[in-house]
């Protein structure tokens, strides 16, 4: 008879997602996950397969926590350019009050490291990414109809331009930009609406 788990599985999977969100995919080894999460081998194979289900399963938790966050602040009932203006300003706050770890955002992180050699991970990625495109889009949109931005303005466009915003405020920081340079991105973007 097997042995129950005395562990918390979502507990361990937040410690796994760190390690991942810390390290990337392929720097962190299993025995990185095993000192992250406190289980053996053993106990990481047998509850999630292998490494690259438990950063698949690290990976959609981070995904579907951040992005909820950003799409609740883009359904809100406010001016979309105040809406944009507080997911722009979160992205840069999130960025320059972490210097010292300048872990990024793990979606960015893993687009650059995974996306295009794993299937599963670049579809997630693209779904991701039609979920945030559609939640800004559609902002836009209710900010044309409103007046708050220009008729004439292509929403799609200005859509892509937010999200290559945001991950270029990403990117800029793991770089060593600092918040006076990350937030002239944020108001570049925004001066676009």
């Amino acid at each position: 008879m097997a042995r129950p788990r005395k562990f918390d599985e979502e507990q361990a999977v937040q410690a796994a997602l760190d390690a991942f969100w810390r390290a990337g995919y392929e720097a962190t080894s299993t025995q990185d996950l095993c000192d992250a999460t406190g289980l053996g081998r053993s106990s990481i194979y047998n509850t999630f397969g292998s490494k690259r289900d438990l950063f698949l399963r690290a990976l959609r938790r981070y995904i579907e926590h951040m992005t909820s966050v950003q799409v609740a602040n883009l359904e809100n009932d406010r001016p979309v350019h105040d809406k944009i203006r507080d997911l722009l300003t979160t992205i840069v706050v999130d960025e320059t009050d972490h210097l010292g770890d300048r872990r990024g955002c793990l979606v960015v992180n893993t687009a650059i490291e995974l996306s295009g050699r794993d299937v599963e991970v670049t579809a997630l990625l693209e779904r991701d990414y039609r979920r945030r495109h559609a939640a800004i889009k559609a902002a836009i949109d209710a900010g044309r109809l409103d007046g708050d931005i220009d008729r004439d303005k292509d929403a799609d466009a200005l859509a892509h331009a937010v999200i290559g915003a945001v991950s270029g405020i990403r990117l800029a920081a793991r770089s060593g930009v600092d918040r006076a340079g990350l937030t002239a991105i944020a108001e570049t973007t925004l001066a676009a609406l």
